[in-house]
């Protein structure tokens, strides 16, 4: 009996064994993939870091003036003027519709007494 014990204490140590070095195998796998990921994310930081100055560089006040100048003609632009703004008495806001009355409620003062 004593024999069977130690041949199945083995073959659970043996079992084990070879448990952990399937998931230390495993694990590095997986770090690996994270540090992977990490330069990955780190390489589309910094390029989005480039595409962002570009687009700043790209809507500069000075420089989007001077396309619509070059572009006037040809896109038949109007030039803004203070009599193209409305005021706010002009603005159009959607009538609100109130439910009926259904059930009136009667409200007595302060003060007044019934007779």
């Amino acid at each position: 009996m004593r024999s069977l014990f130690l041949v199945l204490t083995a073959l659970a140590v043996m079992g084990l064994a070879f448990w952990a070095y399937r998931e230390n195998y495993r694990t590095q796998a997986e770090l690996a993939a994270v540090r992977n990921l990490q330069s990955e994310i780190g390489v589309l930081k910094e390029s989005l870091g480039v595409l962002n100055a570009e687009w700043a560089y790209l809507n500069r006040p000075d420089r989007l003036r001077e396309l619509a100048d070059i572009s006037f003609p040809r896109l038949g632009l109007l030039p803004l003027e203070p009599r193209q703004f409305g005021g706010v008495a002009q603005i159009g806001y959607p009538e609100i519709e109130l439910p009926s009355i259904t059930f009136p409620v009667d409200t007595i003062a302060l003060g007044e007494t019934n007779p």
